[in-house]
């Protein structure tokens, strides 16, 4: 149980660990590939307004009041990015520099740039934006153009980490959500194991109890060939085996809900009839009056013999817990539903325990159904006969009458 509680933890976490980093991941990678489209934009937007229609390889005209082939670089303006044109003399040195933006250029050293820039020889440059402080374009040998990164680099890295730190918070989380999932997940299964547990302890137990018998009365009947009662206890508790077993397999046929094989449309009206004739001779001997409601023409899918056997259980219950002289009613109804209940007089269920008694192996009376040869099996037949044809079971005690109820989808 601990291994499949392992592992359904493992799968909720792993689930939602990578949904949160993929999202996470989209987030970044869509941040930094919108942050280097606008350091492109920004490049080749001074370079084609700068540039304009001029001819860069053209002197510019010796009169004083003549244009400078450089004037359109002035009108290139950016809000918010430092970005700013190096024109070059011959020695490809710093001849002027053009400031882009409204916020004013950090000193920096633009002969070691430029220097290091022309070194490199690459035409164009975004680098990384986490680290990289600057990004140009070098064109024709004559300007260079340079986006300031520190803006970017800072917004970026502190986005990075911020993300981090919120991924490392919602993996805290996601390991108590999972754990949650993983607890609810589980404990149908866990009761489903605890169940099984106290279903082969408890078979267990009542077979041990016959077969102690008859081990123990084979043993006598050795040393007593002439004794007829050590067969007599062989026989009997041989009968309880039997019966036990016969139990068991009803239950475990019973458990088989999706088996719908033997399922039809027929009379309900009638198997329920047919199922209170069949009884009406032992509550006849045991002093109890019958009294029915059935209605016609209810028609069910069902498999009839099932349905015939939970009508026994049912019936059979109700005599033994009623009371000499009581009455046991039986009604058979369509409202919104197809309802059937079956009440008696007398014996009812302790308070607290109308589930319990669905259970497999319950026994509200231990000396009293062990001397009849009863299991507790009946009502947890009766239940999963109701589950499989998709109806539901209860029981409820007062005012000295108990009443199974069972309800059929309509």
């Amino acid at each position: 149980m601990k291994k499949l509680k392992k592992q359904i933890f493992l799968l909720v976490f792993l689930i939602l660990t990578v949904v949160t980093t993929s999202v996470f991941a989209v987030y970044n990678v869509q941040l930094y590939s919108q942050s280097k489209r606008s350091v492109e934009r920004s490049l080749n937007q001074t370079m084609k307004i700068g540039l304009g229609d001029f001819d860069i390889f053209v002197k510019p005209p010796e009169s004083e009041n003549a244009p400078s082939k450089y004037d359109n670089f002035g009108n290139v303006r950016f809000m918010d990015t430092t970005v700013f044109t190096i024109i070059l003399d011959e020695d490809n040195m710093p001849e002027t520099v053009i400031n882009h933006s409204d916020l004013s250029l950090d000193e920096c050293d633009t002969a070691a740039l430029c220097e290091k820039i022309v070194a490199n020889g690459k035409t164009e440059k975004i680098g990384l934006l986490y680290t990289s402080r600057y990004s140009y374009k070098f064109e024709n040998q004559s300007y260079i153009t340079v986006v300031d990164n520190e803006a970017t680099n800072k917004f970026l890295s502190e986005t990075l980490i911020i993300t981090f730190f919120l991924y490392l918070a919602l993996e805290l989380i996601f390991a108590f959500i999972a754990k949650r999932i993983t607890n609810r997940i589980s404990r149908p299964v866990a009761e489903s194991f605890e169940k099984q547990k106290q279903f082969i302890a408890d078979a267990s137990h009542e077979l041990k109890t016959p077969l102690a018998v008859i081990m123990a009365s084979s043993e006598a009947l050795e040393s007593n060939p002439t004794e007829r009662k050590w067969l007599d206890n062989i026989k009997s508790e041989s009968d309880r085996m039997n019966k036990l077993i016969a139990d068991l397999l009803d239950l475990a046929k019973s458990d088989a809900v999706d088996d719908k094989a033997q399922f039809a449309v027929s009379s309900l009206s009638k198997a329920v009839e047919k199922s209170v004739l069949t009884f009406e001779g032992v509550m006849f001997e045991n002093g109890i009056m019958l009294e029915d409601s059935i209605e016609e023409g209810i028609e069910l899918n069902m498999d009839e013999f099932k349905i015939q056997q939970l009508m026994s259980i049912l019936l059979d219950n109700a005599v033994k817990h009623s009371a000499k002289g009581g009455t046991i009613n039986v009604v058979l109804k369509r409202e919104k539903d197809i309802i059937l209940t079956v009440t008696n007089e007398g014996e009812g269920i302790p308070e607290g325990e109308e589930q319990k008694i669905f259970e497999r192996f319950y026994r509200a009376d231990e000396s009293r159904n062990r001397n009849e040869n009863r299991y507790g099996l009946g009502l947890a037949i009766a239940k999963n006969i109701c589950l499989s044809h998709g109806g539901e079971i209860s029981a409820h005690s007062s005012n000295g009458k108990t009443t199974f109820k069972v309800v059929f989808k309509g």
